[in-house]
C-alpha cells in the first residue's frame, strides 16, 4: 500500500470525522491513499446504521456534555476518550467490492509487535492481545473508494465507557466494569514497560504508511472539515434524526452482526422503513430500505420487492438465504 500518512492533533470528534469524509472524497487516481493517526476527547462514535438511542445513557452524557456523534461506517457503538489512538486507511481502489479487514489489520498488529504486543485478528474486526480485545474496526466503500479506520484502547477509562454506553445484553452479561475488563484490556498493560502513546504512533506510521514521513493535514482540508462538521458532525438530525418511530420491529443478531429492521406500517402498508445495527455493508442500505416502501407488509410483496437485492453487499458475511427469509418473515 502507498500511503501519505497525516498526523492530526485537534480532538474535536465531530471535526475529525468530518476531516476523514474531506479526504475521502479527494481520493481518486491522483490522490490514492493516505494513512490517519487521531485522538478524540470524551465522546461516544456510533455506527451508521445504529439506532442512537438505543446506544447511550443519554443522561449520563448530558450532565458531562459527552457528544455522540455518527460516523459514515457501520459496526457499533464506541466510547472515545484521549487514551484512544485512532487510524484510519483510505485507498481509491475501484476494484475492491468486499471489505477486507486483514489487509488493514495486518500492519497494525506489525506495529504493535515493535512495543512487544503480540496481537491477532479475531472475529470479524477486533484485535486481541492475550485473549482479550484491545482494538475494533469498521469499513466502508463508496464509489470506488475504502474507508477502514480502528481504534486502538491504550489507556481507556473503562468506568466512563460503561456508564456511556447502554450495552447491549448479547455482548455483556451485565452493565458492570468487571464484566467489561474480562473480555477488554488497555495496550498500556500488554506493552514493552516505558512505551508511550507517541512510540505507537511512530510504530503505526512506520509500518502502515512505510516510506511516508507524519505530515499536518492541509488548511484548507481543515477549513473544509469545519464547515462539514458544522452542517452534519454536530447536527441533531444527522447523529440521532436516523431513529425514527415504528409500529413493527424485526431484530435478530446473526454471526456477523445486529440487524434491527423498524417498519411504519399504516393499514398494512409500509410506509417508512428504517434498518439500524451493528453490521457492514459494502452498498447503501437505504436503497434497500427504499425498495419497502409502499409495499403491503405480508411475505409474498415482500418476497417480491426484494427480489434480486444482492444481501451480501448490504450485510457483509450474511447467508443471502437467510436474510431473505429474516425480511420476509420476520
Amino acid at each position: 500500500m502507498s500511503m501519505q500518512c497525516y498526523s492530526i492533533r485537534q480532538t474535536d470528534p465531530a471535526v475529525n470525522l468530518a476531516l476523514e469524509e474531506v479526504l475521502f472524497q479527494r481520493l481518486g487516481p491522483g490522490f490514492p491513499g493516505c494513512f490517519l493517526l487521531w485522538q478524540n476527547g470524551p465522546s461516544v462514535i456510533v455506527g451508521r446504521h445504529q439506532n442512537a438511542w438505543e446506544e447511550v445513557d443519554r443522561a449520563w452524557l448530558a450532565e458531562r456534555g459527552v457528544p455522540v456523534v455518527r460516523r459514515n461506517t457501520g459496526g457499533g457503538a464506541v466510547y472515545h476518550d484521549l487514551g484512544n489512538l485512532n487510524f484510519s486507511f483510505m485507498e481509491y481502489a475501484p476494484e475492491r467490492s468486499r471489505v477486507d479487514f486483514a489487509r488493514y489489520l495486518e500492519p497494525v498488529c506489525a506495529a504493535l509487535a515493535r512495543l512487544g504486543v503480540t496481537a491477532r485478528l479475531t472475529g470479524r474486526n477486533d484485535l486481541e492481545a492475550g485473549g482479550r480485545k484491545i482494538s475494533g474496526s469498521a469499513q466502508s466503500l463508496r464509489g470506488g473508494r475504502v474507508l477502514h479506520h480502528g481504534t486502538l484502547l491504550v489507556d481507556l477509562d473503562f468506568e466512563d465507557m460503561v456508564a456511556a454506553l447502554s450495552v447491549d445484553p448479547e455482548k455483556y452479561r451485565s452493565k458492570g466494569v468487571a464484566s467489561v475488563r474480562a473480555r477488554v484490556t488497555n495496550i498500556c498493560e500488554c506493552w514493552r514497560p516505558g512505551s508511550t502513546m507517541e512510540e505507537l504512533r511512530a510504530a503505526l506510521a512506520a509500518c502502515c504508511a512505510p516510506g511516508s514521513v507524519p505530515r499536518d493535514v492541509s488548511e484548507d482540508a481543515l477549513r473544509e472539515a469545519e464547515r462539514l462538521a458544522e452542517a452534519k458532525y454536530r447536527t441533531w438530525e444527522w447523529n440521532f434524526g436516523r431513529s425514527p418511530a415504528f409500529s413493527e420491529r424485526r431484530r435478530q443478531r446473526f454471526p456477523w452482526g445486529l440487524v434491527d429492521v423498524l417498519l411504519d406500517v399504516r393499514k398494512g402498508i409500509i410506509e417508512s422503513c428504517r434498518i439500524h445495527g451493528d453490521f457492514f455493508a459494502a452498498a447503501d442500505v437505504g436503497e434497500l430500505e427504499a425498495r419497502l416502501a409502499g409495499v403491503r407488509d405480508e411475505p409474498q410483496a415482500l418476497e417480491e420487492a426484494l427480489r434480486g437485492v444482492d444481501w451480501e453487499a448490504c450485510f457483509s458475511g450474511c447467508d443471502a438465504e437467510v436474510m431473505q427469509n429474516f425480511f420476509t418473515h420476520g
